[in-house]
């Protein structure tokens, strides 16, 4: 094809992107070392990113030249070299058309770089479409690779723009470009047809002609609500007198903190709580619990009460999109459930909730707290979440003030139940005390509609006929 040069026989693999709104992962363990010759599909690396575990296969056979640099334990982004290969007498169609690749659907990763690339003359075979090809691996089960990841093009003599002089990008490379201050116009394009591939803008970075970084684009902010900015934080020097043990702040601890300080960050806390009185609701679940012959916690039922109380209160199930300045209102309800774990705190998505029984969803809390556990959970069961539960009261704990899972509006933790001396028609008696905390996001539910939605919850639990029916 006219203007594509065959790659040379040292080909880099630049990390592609594992996951939609993954930007880096750490490098949990090599599968192989230099001068080892591997297969396509063959693992060559284990890695950590958005609280899951991925496997990130080879998109070729060839002989290992070197690791990129990287160690086990490193933060690599996605774009960087991982590993430089040798792969003697291989042509760039060969490496295209493989069968594998043949066969692969696109990257699911991916929707909105392939729906925002230029189309090319029709069809795959036309030389526009960067990412018309791709390799398949194996990331928990699967994992499809944009081509352009996988492949590094001849130099070329210059940057290809279109009309108007905006380069040839997918939006994955604009924001690398982007993230390292570089202007992707000066870039030169070595993809098909002149696209700017990730390896340009890692050459162009290692060339040191960065430009000045863009201007952050204003945040969003719902009216009567002055738009969050981030203030710089000057880092405080530790002393190491006294440390018994340092712990690297990496995997699961490390994005547990950086979801929490953008939360922070950009959603405007406020909580309410109040006390549901669940002693119907607990005789009720001792006879269900009696007839199935397994024990039930009190959480199915709070999120079979959180799931009706969401429909009645729509504002709650609802996600926040900063950069479109667009509230996002769900009409599906996917709860998640935080689970703690010996490697951090994890969010499992429990889809379309509201159409479960108490039973499956008793099922389905345990089946992903168990593959949380033992870190078999697909990366697809931690997003997508539209309101989240946190049940401390499995530790003890009775109040809290839950941080929201952003971009979520709203999250619930349910505290531990206690028997406690209630009244009720003037007469005293035992019953059992649910805690509840409710923290919403300011710029989008009123304080008023968050106490709305917890008195409806309230009222839910203490009335288990009606919620059960």
């Amino acid at each position: 094809m006219a203007g594509v040069k065959q790659p040379s026989d040292k080909s880099h693999f630049i990390l592609p992107d594992l996951g939609e709104g993954v930007h880096e992962a750490e490098l949990i363990k090599w599968r192989v070392k230099p001068g080892e010759r591997v297969e396509e599909h063959q693992t060559l690396a284990e890695m950590e990113t958005d609280k899951a575990l991925v496997e990130v296969p080879s998109p070729w056979t060839g002989t290992v030249r070197d690791l990129g640099g990287h160690k086990e334990g490193d933060i690599v982004n996605v774009g960087e070299i991982l590993v430089n290969f040798d792969v003697k007498g291989a042509s760039a169609a060969e490496v295209k058309s493989s069968p594998a690749a043949a066969a692969a659907p696109k990257a699911k990763a991916e929707p909105a770089a392939a729906a925002a690339a230029p189309s090319g003359g029709g069809g795959g075979g036309g030389g526009e479409r960067e990412d018309a090809g791709t390799v398949v691996g194996s990331v928990g089960g699967s994992l499809s690779i944009p081509a352009r990841f996988a492949r590094r093009q001849g130099d070329a003599n210059g940057p290809s723009v279109e009309s108007g002089g905006k380069a040839l990008a997918t939006p994955a490379v604009r924001r690398i470009a982007r993230e390292a201050g570089i202007d992707i116009n000066r870039i030169p394009g070595t993809g098909r047809g002149g696209r700017i591939t990730a390896s340009d803008v890692q050459d162009f970075i290692k060339r040191g002609t960065a430009a000045k970084p863009p201007a952050p684009a204003p945040g969003f902010a719902a009216p009567g609500f002055a738009a969050p900015r981030a203030v710089p934080v000057e880092p405080v020097p530790v002393s190491p007198d006294g440390t018994s043990e340092v712990i690297p702040f990496r995997g699961v601890r490390r994005k547990i903190a950086q979801s929490l300080d953008r939360s922070v960050r950009t959603a405007v806390h406020f909580t309410v709580v109040d006390d549901a009185d669940v002693t119907d609701l607990d005789r009720k679940r001792r006879e269900y619990s009696r007839i199935l012959g397994a024990k039930l916690s009190l959480l199915p039922f709070v999120m079979a009460a959180v799931c009706r109380a969401l429909r009645r209160h729509p504002a709650l199930n609802a996600v926040v999109d900063d950069a479109a300045e667009e509230i996002h209102r769900k009409g599906v309800i996917n709860v998640g459930v935080a689970v703690d774990t010996e490697h951090g705190l994890m969010v499992p998505v429990i889809e379309q909730a509201d159409r479960l029984s108490i039973v499956q969803m008793s099922g389905a809390v345990a089946d992903l707290a168990r593959a949380c556990r033992d870190r078999s959970v697909p990366r697809e069961k931690l997003i997508g979440g539209t309101f989240t539960i946190s049940n401390v009261g499995s530790y003890g704990g009775r109040y809290a003030s839950p941080i929201i899972n952003y971009p979520e509006v709203a999250i619930l933790a349910a505290g531990r139940a206690r028997e406690q001396v209630m009244t009720r028609g003037g007469m005293f008696y035992a019953g059992l005390s649910l805690p509840l905390s409710l923290s919403c996001d300011h710029r989008v539910v009123d304080g008023a509609e968050g106490a709305r939605f917890l008195n409806t919850l309230v009222k839910m639990l203490e009335r288990p006929e009606e919620m059960l029916t």
